[in-house]
């Protein structure tokens, strides 16, 4: 009897996850449906086959959207962006889980106000403060703006994976002779690094995805990102349906290409990460 049961939970489950798995990938099908069409048959009905297959969508969005630049721009405004939220995040992280913090509530309401406050808070003051140092329209220093406000995030996160480490291996190291600094380069940072990994790629997609920030401080348009100029591409009385669908395409396949090859890594991390501190 158990054993049907099972059966029978099984197979709900399946049907389930396979209802789940049209309704993720309809958006993306629909998005390469309506890229290898004319602007005219996608207003017609978007859900239509492509009549005839037009090519020359994604190379007129790949020059009217400028990629070949603020592709670059992105990625080098994302990179910036991992490279210095994982750094500050996991020391932070493991400050947080290895020492005891007496004002420990007082941090953990700071990560959290940090995390939920929305940045229109604080825009204005950030633009004043950028344009009198004279840094709008600097990656580096967009990056450094990113780093602040998702950093939060990511100390929380990676703080549970450093809880998840015994004190022992810690205690051994030093033991050997190790330094604080050789403990947490040398030990800690390997046996951790699937939630580093984790951080990243939500970062990444956070930072490859942000609009609002790009487009305030990165006005110059060899300094645009791809997601700004993906933007642009609409005019206020008439668009491309085509080659705005061809644009998204572009942007969207780097990022499921990147997650798709590292789903497993990532839903380790996730599951690494599950510990409560």
């Amino acid at each position: 009897m158990r054993l049907v049961e099972s059966r029978a939970t099984l197979g709900i489950t399946y049907v389930v996850l396979f209802f789940a798995l049209l309704v993720a990938l309809f958006p993306i099908a629909l998005l390469v449906l309506n890229s290898l069409k004319p602007a005219a048959q996608i207003v017609q009905n978007p859900l239509s086959v492509p009549e005839a297959i037009r090519w020359d969508n994604f190379a007129r969005a790949w020059r009217d959207a400028r990629f070949g630049q603020t592709f670059l721009n992105s990625v080098l405004l994302t990179a910036l962006t991992i490279v210095l939220v994982c750094s500050n995040a996991s020391l932070t992280a493991y400050v947080l889980a290895r020492h005891k913090v007496k004002s420990w509530k007082i941090v953990t309401f700071y990560l959290l106000g940090t995390t939920t406050a929305p940045i229109q808070l604080f825009l204005f003051p950030l633009y004043f403060g950028f344009a009198r140092l004279g840094l709008i329209n600097n990656v580096f220093a967009v990056s450094l703006i990113y780093t602040a406000v998702y950093s939060p995030f990511a100390v929380m996160l990676l703080r549970t994976y450093f809880l998840a480490v015994p004190r022992e291996l810690e205690e051994a190291a030093i033991v050997d002779g190790a330094s604080h600094w050789q403990v947490f380069t040398k030990v800690m940072l390997p046996l951790v690094s699937p939630g580093i990994l984790t951080v990243a790629l939500i970062i990444g997609l956070f930072s490859w995805n942000e609009f609002l920030i790009a487009t305030t401080f990165l006005q110059k348009a060899d300094r645009q990102t791809a997601v700004v100029s993906f933007f642009l591409l609409s005019g206020q009385y008439t668009s491309d349906w085509g080659e705005i669908m061809a644009a998204a395409l572009i942007i969207v396949l780097p990022v499921v290409i990147l997650f798709v090859a590292l789903q497993r890594r990532f839903i380790e991390g996730i599951a690494g990460g599950s510990v409560k501190g």
